[in-house]
């Protein structure tokens, strides 16, 4: 693990593993990996195995642990969040890792994280995004009758876990428990949350929406992938919590990313 200080001064921390034989292939760019919201690198994509599929295809692999999360810099302010800020961090993690080109895969919040970047950073020349469906393309997002982000975030600021009334939000509050989070983080990332359009029509990268058959939080992929220049959608067995331990899962995305 390493870090890195970004734009305001948190630190970042990330991972990075080489390809098989150790020599990178100087021909396909660094795959950058971001997770989803209350997990971190290793939950998301270290034991599902998508880290092991794309070194094993001869990529060099990179993921951060986002702000809030994992192993980063943890504030409690919701100044220091929402999409932005965490896009700005993926592209100083692409200043580290110095590569003209990058292929690009988030899940759920990351998947989100990683629109907002392709659409502004040129570095991305090829993106993934799963866990995320056409909820996005609209002012909100997947807020906007998906989730409750205030209901999420009383209940990560709850007490007393059994006076959560609310069933969704009593899953993230019992997940963020089970992982062992900083739950004041954690509701600050909340009251950050989008409520603008992302630029999706300024994505030029080709782009794979990749979605579980039973994720509600990814429902209507086709939408999304409709809203990209050049994007495709594919389906795999799974809701939101378990198509990434779907083995279709990561040879989708090595697959995708060539």
């Amino acid at each position: 693990m390493a870090r890195f200080s970004s734009f305001d001064g948190v630190e970042i921390a990330y991972y990075s593993w080489p390809p098989d034989g150790g020599t990178p292939d100087q021909a396909r760019p660094p795959v950058v990996l971001h997770h989803g919201f209350a997990v971190n690198a290793q939950v998301n994509w270290v034991l599902p195995g998508v880290v092991r599929a794309l070194t094993a295809a001869g990529r060099t692999v990179f993921a951060l642990d986002a702000r809030g999360h994992g192993e980063s810099a943890k504030p409690h302010d919701p100044a220091s969040y929402g999409d932005s800020a965490m896009a700005r961090d993926l592209s100083g993690l692409f200043d580290v890792i110095g590569s003209p080109q990058v292929h690009l895969a988030g899940y759920s919040m990351g998947g989100i994280v990683s629109l907002v970047t392709a659409a502004s950073d040129r570095r991305v020349s090829r993106l993934v995004v799963g866990g995320i469906g056409g909820a996005v393309t609209v002012p909100g997002g997947v807020e906007s009758g998906l989730l409750d982000r205030h209901a999420i975030e009383r209940a990560l600021l709850a007490d007393d876990p059994a006076s959560i009334t609310d069933k969704q939000a009593a899953q993230f509050r019992a997940f963020a428990d089970m992982v062992g989070c900083d739950r004041l983080a954690l509701a600050a990332h909340m009251k950050a949350i989008r409520v603008n359009r992302i630029p999706l029509q300024d994505i030029t990268a080709p782009t794979l929406v990749l979605a579980g058959r039973d994720d509600p939080l990814a429902a209507s992929p086709q939408l999304l992938a409709d809203a990209i220049a050049d994007a495709k959608v594919q389906l795999v067995p799974g809701d939101h919590f378990t198509a990434v331990t779907d083995p279709g899962f990561a040879p989708a995305i090595v697959a995708f990313l060539g």
